[in-house]
């Protein structure tokens, strides 16, 4: 099979998607593919420059402005996703996880893995998705939205609704980038204005201590869930991306209701947010209670991401699973 396999991009994500996507390249040469690399912020890259695009791994922080990128339309020009019969998407944040590039890869008529635009854009919009699954009867965590352009919030209602400490990041970002835990109503504004450096809306919401859970989706199946254990504060760019920083046990060590519930309610909002192929629902575990945080609809996929563990756990394999989700293609 020709797979081109889509990585880069502009998002403060990049980096991880180039990890991402070299991983997945290699994986699938070995399971004997035709495969070409494709950084949708640069276009086609040749074999024997793909060493160069991540030399010098993932940094503990979000890379900067990408100058001279692609537009996204341009990539209709690229003859290797135009003579693919799959294109895996290993893109994180931005374009390539919102809906952009899905919606030009079904005007191009390219099968892709993962969700398509709907689902993709609504999963991104972290306020959206709230509200669906708590329509959906899938518990989440009281939030409300600074918007652009002033980003205004009534602290009143933050402090009666939500409460300190609270969690503000950015609606439509990932890898926990532009994230803040504020403590009291005058770190408040501050957080906002980190947060609003990523993105046009802001999320304020009840921060839950408790355990960092995540269940990943395959198909119509749920895998064994993931429990996170930052060694210092809370899961963020920085514990995610630098090593020895956090723990990860997986099979998580939960009782067995705990566990069937926590994967129904993944398949749950994974169905509500209409997503397809595969994806990951991120949940935190507060005092006996389940809170679902968001689904991610491309997930981290090197070697040691939390997907390819909870695949590991039930005996796939990475190059397995990448198998299954080129399988598991639509569009």
């Amino acid at each position: 099979m020709k797979i081109a396999v889509l990585m880069g991009g502009t998002s403060a994500e990049r980096e991880v998607s180039l990890a991402s996507g070299q991983g997945i390249v290699k994986a699938l040469r070995e399971r004997g593919h035709e495969v070409w690399t494709v950084d949708t912020a640069r276009g086609f890259v040749p074999p024997e420059r793909e060493a160069d695009l991540l030399p010098e791994g993932v940094h503990a922080a979000p890379p900067g402005d990408l100058e001279g990128a692609l537009d996204p339309i341009q990539l209709a020009d690229v003859e290797q996703i135009r003579a693919a019969d799959v294109a895996f998407l290993a893109l994180h944040g931005g374009a390539g996880e919102d809906g952009t590039i899905q919606a030009l890869l079904d005007l191009m008529g390219v099968r892709y893995t993962g969700s398509g635009p709907l689902g993709s854009g609504i999963a991104m919009d972290k306020d959206v998705s709230k509200r669906l699954f708590r329509d959906a009867q899938v518990p989440t965590l009281p939030w409300r939205v600074a918007r652009a352009p002033d980003f205004r919030y009534d602290p009143d209602t933050i402090e009666d609704l939500i409460g300190f400490p609270c969690i503000v990041k950015p609606s439509k970002q990932g890898s926990s980038v532009g994230i803040t835990v504020v403590g009291e109503s005058d770190q408040l504004a501050s957080a906002v204005e980190e947060a609003r450096k990523y993105d046009s809306e802001v999320m304020i919401e009840r921060y839950a201590k408790g355990r960092e859970l995540t269940v990943g989706i395959l198909g119509d199946q749920a895998l064994p869930p993931v429990e996170i254990r930052p060694k210092k504060g809370i899961y963020d760019y920085h514990s995610k991306y630098t090593p020895g920083m956090t723990e990860y046990f997986c099979p998580a060590p939960l009782e067995e209701e705990v566990v069937a519930q926590m994967q129904a309610y993944a398949l749950r909002a994974f169905r509500v947010l209409k997503l397809r192929g595969y994806a990951r629902i991120d949940f935190i575990l507060a005092r006996e209670q389940l809170f679902c945080l968001e689904a991610n609809t491309l997930p981290g996929m090197t070697a040691t991401s939390l997907l390819p563990k909870a695949a590991a756990a039930m005996g796939i394999d990475y190059p397995e699973l990448c198998e299954r989700i080129v399988r598991l293609a639509g569009g």
